[in-house]
């Protein structure tokens, strides 16, 4: 009610109003709604204020309602699924690389690394070698920053291996990864296979084109590539002839490095003189204010002289382990002990050993312990909230000094908010610690491990940390069957394929001993009982999400015939529950359209990517990257018809509005677009009134809405449409979508009264402005029937409905499958307003375009069948009810022989539906409900 619950929250909301970069949420309900809503509130402003994520077209649209506006979240190169989180990773860990204290007389490197960029071509890859923690990726990461810096044309690949077995070193999605970074950089989109195999062995062909189109050279960098599984087997690319343009450096340990490597041109790392030892520990030192007396300074220098002894890591480690007890204890008698270690794993269990000393009880030792080796046996890392559920007794005030602790002294680092190993001797000490035992105790971890997040999945949490962990935990512990019925979780699998880990999840079903067809059919079964319990709008959105995942798994398979199903049921489902012309509706098109590309059915192909791409423009405008990407799938699709006049006319068209939204977007992570518009806003201020500031005062309110700040965006909105009415004159188009984006406001904030006046007002001037059958017209058609509909105003709703019908019939025809979902939802509108007259010939007019489009058996001639009966029966003709309905359940039995077995949905796959169930029950009442 407005009123301030405390006066510990007043004093809070008084701070905070006169901070600069505060973000208030006003919130009145249940704790898990506030939470969900500070979640979303967060997540926007991550996306698009930090990573400059595009939510929608900011230049120039309306707003509609934001069910509509939004995209479908997944990164998309082409149509290949790429993970932001695995690139995340590598930006992380190449930044953790390159921090350290001093440079440790890396300059005679550089000067090897550099001749070797100038050097002619053709040249083989440049080896990095040295022993385990000798300062390699340290190496690396300062030198691409030097190359970053005075090289601004030549592009740098890089990938940092982690652990073994880590995600980071599965060999195709390297590949995958550095191809896709590559195509990124050419501008050039096209179809890239998800086999692994086919992707490691078409890597070279890749490389030769892409390095054709790049000005300039292309360094490619991978850190311990000995680390990375099968190595030898799965980079034989390496021993392959390079482009001239491109060089490639690797970096291996001297114990593990391939025998075939051995005869490349190699820089190894030497051991770190007197001087540079001196000068690492005198600064790990000086950061703790410990002063070393000459005598302890010659100790030191003494010591590390073995090959063991003067590498980067034991001495870094060794100036932290004097620095830490420096100040509060002996350090003679540390060095003591020290100089006993002869290796840096010894010096590890030091380490580890003073780390104990400190703990307070034997509970916290124990805590300690089990932090280390479930960290160590996880497959990325564990999470310091995963930690407190798996150790409840394990406080957020000891977890704090323990993590402070193994993380100042080089056992632990942070990796996407996960916790993993900073070193492999860390984990090597830790193994020789604490699992003595070997395997057993190993797998009991695990075991722990299993049993947390075999918990989140009972609970319906399928996040990409259960993704990630419990099929790697099962296929480790080599329990076959709990990994297949993992892998039958459809929310397990379509989390690993959508962040394009395919390989993983291929590799799971080839261990438990399935072929292509029987993972296909396993599918189809689990999709069947899940669809069963689908109900209401969201869960059949998920639902079609789901489905359109399989199909395109089946595709990347090349089970071409088997995925054409789950696609047109997807795309069946999504027509119905969100809308024909939604952007998910066009992802579904374009996707089935890919199929028939493949299946060499062009004619199918090219009207699916037409319908795709009209929707696209439709929903974003005409220069957004979405409409690229289909502009470039029907350029390829002409190409493959060798019609190429026209494929380079689209292919034009593409490149200029990816240039355009690259500029746009600045640099990678998208800064660029944000200072823009905050210069701009003081410029507004005392800026004249002109169209292209009354447009940018439009953007910042869309943008300012789109982050859920109504109350700023209703400023901006406003003004900008004050600024087009003195400018443009209050009957100009622009005014009217100013009054459309404060209408669509005005909606979200529930003032429906406010929000009716300015759609009515928008919609006249569209009339009077616009041809009949324009898309901005359709589109305040569309939003005020549904608001209308929302408010009860059935009367006023109908001659809009109207409108939308005849729109549709002429932006298409008056055949076409688009005016018959038109059609239904004007049908539906009079079957809740008791008007069944006048919904009958709607529904027989539907029916005979889904029949002349689609055939006599397609689901949606069987949903309009089923919508025929129902009034049929209302009307007391019950032999014709029988008879329709007998006929829609040909058509859906026909439906579920064709694809697998599968129990189609109740929803109707033609606009809005009502229940036949009810009404085909005695003594129940027919209830006519909307989407």
């Amino acid at each position: 009610d407005g009123r301030v619950s405390s006066a510990s929250v007043q004093h809070l909301i008084e701070q905070i109003s006169g901070v600069n970069k505060a973000k208030m949420i006003d919130h009145v309900g249940n704790v898990e709604e506030g939470a969900y809503e500070i979640y979303n509130c967060v997540e926007k402003i991550i996306k698009q204020d930090i990573l400059g994520c595009e939510m929608t077209d900011l230049e120039g649209k309306d707003l509609g309602n934001k069910e509509d506006s939004t995209a479908p979240e997944e990164v998309v190169f082409g149509d290949v699924l790429w993970d932001a989180h695995d690139e995340q990773e590598q930006m992380e860990a190449f930044q953790q690389a390159s921090n350290s204290t001093c440079e440790l007389g890396f300059e005679k490197y550089f000067e090897r690394l550099n001749d070797l960029v100038a050097a002619p071509a053709p040249i083989p890859p440049l080896l990095v070698s040295g022993g385990p923690g000798s300062g390699k990726s340290l190496l690396l990461s300062k030198w691409i920053q030097l190359q970053q810096k005075h090289s601004p044309n030549t592009l740098i690949l890089y990938h940092f291996v982690g652990r073994p077995m880590s995600t980071s070193s599965e060999s195709a999605l390297i590949i995958k990864r550095l191809t896709l970074k590559l195509m990124q950089h050419s501008w050039l989109v096209s179809p890239l296979t998800f086999d692994p195999a086919k992707l490691l062995e078409e890597f070279p062909r890749w490389l030769e084109k892409l390095s054709a189109r790049h000005q300039g050279s292309i360094i490619i960098i991978i850190d311990s590539i000995d680390q990375i599984q099968q190595a030898e087997k799965h980079m034989k690319w390496l021993i392959d002839p390079l482009p001239v343009n491109v060089r490639v450096i690797v970096s291996v340990n001297v114990e593990t490095c391939p025998q075939a490597w051995r005869l490349w041109p190699t820089l190894h790392l030497d051991p770190l003189n007197s001087k540079d030892v001196k000068s690492l520990i005198s600064a790990e030192c000086n950061s703790a204010n410990v002063k070393l007396t000459k005598e302890q300074e010659k100790k030191l220098e003494r010591h590390c002289r073995s090959a063991t002894t003067c590498n980067a890591l034991y001495v870094t480690l060794l100036g932290k382990t004097i620095a830490c007890v420096g100040n509060t204890g002996n350090i003679d008698d540390i060095l003591q002990q020290c100089c006993q270690c002869q290796d840096t794993v010894s010096l590890y269990r030091l380490v580890l050993r003073s780390i104990q000393e400190s703990l307070h009880s034997d509970k916290e030792k124990g805590l300690l312990r089990e932090i280390l080796c479930v960290i160590g046996v996880s497959h990325n890392g564990v999470s310091e909230s995963e930690l407190m559920e798996l150790y409840p007794e394990l406080t957020s005030a000891v977890l704090a000094s323990l993590l402070h602790s193994l993380h100042k002294m080089c056992l632990l680092t942070y990796g996407c908010g996960l916790l993993k190993y900073q070193h492999l001797q860390a984990w090597e000490m830790v193994k020789l610690e604490y699992m003595e035992a070997g395997e057993n105790v190993i797998s009991a971890y695990r075991q722990k491990l299993v049993e947390y997040f075999t918990m989140q999945l009972s609970q319906d949490r399928v996040t990409w940390r259960s993704a990630d962990e419990l099929p790697w935990l099962f296929q480790q512990q080599g329990d076959k069957q709990k990994l297949h019925k993992c892998l039958l979780n459809l929310f397990v699998s379509q989390n690993l394929y959508k962040r394009g880990h395919f390989a993983e999840l291929l590799s799971y079903w080839q261990l438990v001993g399935k072929d292509k067809s029987s993972m296909a059919a396993e599918y189809f079964d689990s999709l069947k009982e899940y669809e069963k319990s689908s109900e209401g709008e969201e869960s059949m959105i998920c639902l079609a999400d789901l489905y359109e995942t399989l199909g395109r798994f089946l595709k990347d398979l090349g089970l071409l015939s088997q995925a054409v199903a789950p696609l047109q049921r997807s795309l069946e489902i999504r027509e119905t529950a969100l809308d024909p012309d939604h952007p998910r509706v066009a992802q579904s098109l374009h996707q089935l359209a890919g199929v028939y590309v493949q299946w060499k059915k062009f004619g199918n192909a090219e009207q699916l990517y037409k319908q795709a791409l009209e929707i696209s423009e439709n929903a974003y405008g005409a220069e957004h990257p979405r409409v690229a990407r289909e502009l470039d799938a029907l350029a390829t699709l002409y190409q493959k018809q060798n019609k190429y006049e026209q494929a380079e006319q689209l292919r034009k068209k593409s490149f200029k509005i990816r240039q355009k939204a690259a500029r746009q977007k600045g640099s990678l992570c998208g800064f660029a677009l944000l200072r823009q518009r905050a210069l701009q806003l003081e410029e507004l201020t005392l800026g004249k009134d002109t169209p292209d500031n009354a447009r940018t005062l439009n953007e910042l309110g869309v943008l300012y809405y789109l982050q859920n700040n109504l109350e700023t965006a209703e400023l901006f909105l406003k003004r900008s449409l004050e600024m087009r009415e003195r400018v443009l004159g209050p009957e100009h188009p622009d005014c009217a979508q100013s009054l459309n984006n404060l209408a669509a406001l005005y909606n979200e904030k529930k003032h429906y009264d406010k929000a009716e006046e300015l759609y009515e007002k928008a919609l006249d001037i569209r009339r009077r402005a616009l041809a009949p059958d324009h898309p901005s017209l359709a589109y305040t058609v569309k939003h005020l029937a549904v608001l209308y509909k929302k408010m009860g105003k059935l009367d006023k709703a109908v001659p809009l409905y109207e409108l939308a019908v005849e729109i549709r019939q002429k932006s298409f025809g008056p055949k076409h499958p688009s005016v018959a979902t038109a059609l239904v939802n004007l049908a539906v509108l009079y079957c809740q307003m008791k008007k069944q007259i006048e919904a009958l010939p709607l529904y027989e007019r539907a029916l005979k375009i889904y029949e002349d489009s689609f055939g006599q058996m397609h689901p949606r001639v069987g949903e309009t069948l089923k919508n025929l009966a129902v009034l049929s029966y209302e009307r007391g003709d019950f032999e014709k009810a029988a008879e329709l309905y007998k006929r829609a359940m040909e058509i859906k039995e026909a439906e579920t022989l064709l694809i697998g077995g599968k129990a189609t949905s109740r929803h109707s796959s033609s606009g809005d539906t009502f229940s036949l169930k009810s009404a085909l029950s005695p003594n129940a009442l027919l209830e006519h409900g909307q989407r």
